[in-house]
This record gives structure tokens, C-alpha cells and sequence, in this order.
């Protein structure tokens, strides 16, 4: 994976702390947007604030959290393929926003909903600031973190990552919206629940697709599952691959987290491309 330089200086910046930190040490759940709000400068008009190295910190080992909810959403997919089309639809939508996400968190951006702000840490001067912006109409949490992660020079060009774009064909938004509250859906099949292995063949057929393009999700052919799936897969794998060139697989806090036990038995991470993506450097 070519990272981009500036992205991998400021990944490598705010993941450093955690090359001492022991793999079972992580925040309680809320820690940083309970710290964030703490910083809050109360104003309704852009601030910047200083944020310490314990609330910086922060950023990374939520950005690796939300991956690991990615990953563990994308093997619930997997496991109601064939089974139920609107939770397979739904759970592997969110599979794809937990690593959209993940890369936001990792790009210091994160929303704190409780003061509805959006907070861009960055480093400056030998120190991490925070730049707290007051959210907009249109800011909801799923385009916001997609949208920053698009305009990264680093993503911007790649199109497994795309706007969250609701009411367009052509979108994961609107193939979840579309599972989610549409009226007259597909009659559902009986539930009969996968076995182990028929996991474990479901993910190795996604890992290995072969294609041009990605295949976003067409909600007028809806359930199209294997099409969420497979862009939930690449960029569950693009985070991945993005700390294991900045970090390395052997750094003490992520060499432990990137290979979830939980998930071990049914991922490898491997990933085709077609030769169009293949030569844009995917």
C-alpha cells in the first residue's frame, strides 16, 4: 500500500504512545468524547484548544476499537447470507461505516454528539491541538465521517470510498435506507442459519472476487448482499493494511489487535482487485 507521506507522518505521530501501551490497556467506553466535551470551549463559533497526550491518545485506540466492530459486523453479514437479505444488507453497511470511521478517527477527526461538535486534532508547534467546529444541518454523523475520509488526499482518488449518499441508485446509503424502510420488501427466505463452515466458504468467495470496479450496491436490485459485502471486506482490509504500513504488523499495541482471536478462524485479510484497480494503485 503507498501511504501517502503526510498521512503516514501523522498516523505514525498519533499511534507512537501506543508502542509502550499493553494491548489490554483501552479507554472505557465514551472516554473520549467524555474527554472531548470536557475541552469544549462552550462557543458557536470555531476554537481551538490544546489536547493533552493521554486525550490524543484516544484517537488511535478508537480508531482501532471502531475497526474491530467493522470486522466483527462484516463476519455477521457473512453469517446471514442467504438467511435473512435485510440484516446481511444492514449489518455489512455497517461493517463499511465502522471502517470508514476507523480511518476518520485515525485522520484525528472525531463528532461528539453530546455537544454537537466536530473536533480535527492535529499536530502543531511539537503539540496536539484540537479544532472544535459546531455541526451544520449537514453533518449527520454517517456522510460527515465518510465525507472527510473522501477528502483525503489519501482516499480521495480510491473508489472503494465513496460519499454516503442517500437517494443516489447506485450507493451503500441508500441500499441500507432501502433495507431498512422500504415498504413491500422481498418475501424473506426461512431462517436456517449457516453453519461454521458455510461462513467460512461465504468470506473466502468475497475475498476473492474478481472485478474492474466496485461493485457498489444497486438498491433498484435489491438485496444485492454480496455487493455490501464485498465493499464492507476492502475497506475493513484498507484500514488494515493502512496501519500495517505505518505501524507494522510487529507494534506492541496493534500487532495484538489487528488479528482479532474472535475473528481469526474466518478472516485472513486477503484481497483481489481487478486490473483497472490494480493499476490505480489499489
Amino acid at each position: 500500500m503507498n501511504v501517502d507521506p503526510s498521512l503516514q507522518a501523522y498516523v505514525g505521530r498519533l499511534f507512537a504512545p501506543l508502542r509502550t501501551t499493553p494491548a489490554g490497556e483501552v479507554p472505557g467506553p465514551g472516554a473520549l468524547s467524555s474527554a472531548l466535551a470536557d475541552l469544549d470551549p462552550k462557543q458557536k463559533t470555531r476554537k481551538t484548544v490544546n489536547v493533552t497526550p493521554a486525550v490524543a491518545k484516544m484517537f488511535s485506540t478508537a480508531a482501532i476499537n471502531m475497526w474491530s466492530r467493522a470486522v466483527h459486523s462484516f463476519l455477521i453479514s457473512s453469517a446471514l447470507s442467504g438467511v435473512s437479505p435485510i440484516w446481511a444488507s444492514v449489518s455489512g453497511y455497517y461493517s463499511s461505516h465502522y471502517s470508514v470511521r476507523a480511518i476518520a478517527h485515525a485522520l484525528g477527526y472525531f463528532q461528539v454528539f453530546r455537544i454537537k461538535k466536530l473536533v480535527r486534532l492535529e499536530y502543531q508547534g511539537g503539540r496536539f491541538v484540537g479544532t472544535f467546529d459546531p455541526k451544520t444541518g449537514k453533518d449527520r454523523e454517517h456522510q460527515l465521517y465518510w465525507r472527510v475520509v473522501k477528502d483525503n488526499p489519501q482516499f480521495a482518488s480510491d473508489p472503494f470510498f465513496t460519499l454516503n449518499t442517500s437517494g443516489a441508485a447506485q450507493s451503500d446509503a441508500s441500499h441500507r435506507e432501502r433495507a431498512n424502510y422500504a415498504d413491500h420488501l422481498p418475501q424473506l427466505p426461512v431462517f436456517n442459519p449457516l453453519a461454521r463452515s458455510e461462513i467460512i466458504a461465504q468470506i473466502e468467495k468475497i475475498s476473492s472476487i474478481r472485478f474492474d470496479t466496485p461493485p457498489i450496491p444497486d438498491t433498484e436490485g435489491f438485496p444485492e448482499v454480496e455487493s455490501v459485502q464485498v465493499m464492507a471486506y476492502h475497506r475493513l482490509v484498507t484500514f488494515r493494511e493502512l496501519l500495517d504500513e505505518v505501524l507494522s504488523p510487529q507494534h506492541r499495541f496493534w500487532g495484538v489487535h489487528r488479528d482479532p482471536p474472535w475473528a481469526r478462524d474466518f478472516l485472513d485479510y486477503q484481497m483481489i482487485s481487478g486490473a483497472a484497480l490494480e493499476d490505480a494503485g489499489q
